[in-house]
């Protein structure tokens, strides 16, 4: 559903926009992390990753990397994240995990956003358990809101469960071309469901979006003065914006 676009190019633009702000690879497929030219099976410290974090068996700062933005930084995944799913299942409190690792961080940013997995597994579960809100991508497709609804009652599972603070942030509608009625169908349906959910900003189809991953950059350090740039650039000040209200 982009929500891997929408992690890096989001959290890069309120960098941009001066906020600190950390970037956590939840996701055993790790495209945050080559987003920014980090390799997992050639990262010069492998045992240094949201697994080992996860796990306890690192602290979470020695695990922190750089990126070509001096106020955005991240944890890169690898893929034995999939075991943790395996290695979590045993223990006590096992949704707690990411939360006590994010714990020892969380007063040194503004912002820390989750990368996580399509499925929604035990790291997830982690995820959600952590966080304060959840931002959902929504391509504008046919099966846009396919899905929507499951995601929709973990998130209140999990809020009634385990974390009580988590709210839903918004639905950002992705991949949208205004030329075609299918998408424009897919925008009307999607804000009449869930009305000032919806981030006003919608984020459109934009070849330079597609081609900044490949180059290790965000789209805003790749070419700022593209369409893609520009709509991610627009929403991190919605997001401000509304953060602003809200507090």
């Amino acid at each position: 559903m982009g929500k891997t676009t929408t992690t890096v190019n989001l959290a890069a633009s309120l960098a941009v926009l001066e906020k600190k702000v950390l970037i956590v690879d939840a996701d055993p497929q790790a495209n945050a992390s080559s987003t920014f030219g980090y390799d997992v099976r050639r990262l010069a410290h492998p045992d240094k990753t949201v697994y080992e974090c996860l796990l306890g068996s690192i602290d979470p700062h020695d695990a922190v990397l750089d990126t070509e933005l001096d106020n955005l930084k991240i944890i890169p995944s690898h893929i034995n994240l999939v075991g943790a799913e395996v290695e979590l299942v045993s223990m006590e409190n096992r949704e707690m995990y990411m939360r006590n690792t994010l714990g020892k961080l969380k007063d040194e940013y503004d912002y820390i956003f989750i990368d996580c997995s399509p499925s929604l597994g035990l790291i997830t579960l982690n995820a959600l358990t952590a966080t304060d809100s959840v931002i959902i991508p929504v391509q504008c497709e046919f099966f846009a809101l396919e899905g929507i609804s499951k995601l929709l009652n973990t998130i209140k599972l999990v809020k009634s469960k385990l974390n009580p603070d988590l709210e839903i942030e918004g639905f950002v509608l992705t991949m949208y071309d205004p030329r075609t009625r299918l998408n424009n169908q897919v925008v009307e349906d999607v804000r009449s469901h869930f009305d000032d959910m919806v981030f006003k900003t919608i984020i459109q189809r934009n070849i330079k979006l597609s081609e900044a991953p490949s180059f290790h950059k965000p789209v805003i350090t790749y070419d700022a003065e593209s369409k893609g740039a520009q709509c991610y650039m627009q929403l991190a000040q919605e997001l401000l914006e509304r953060n602003k209200v809200n507090n």
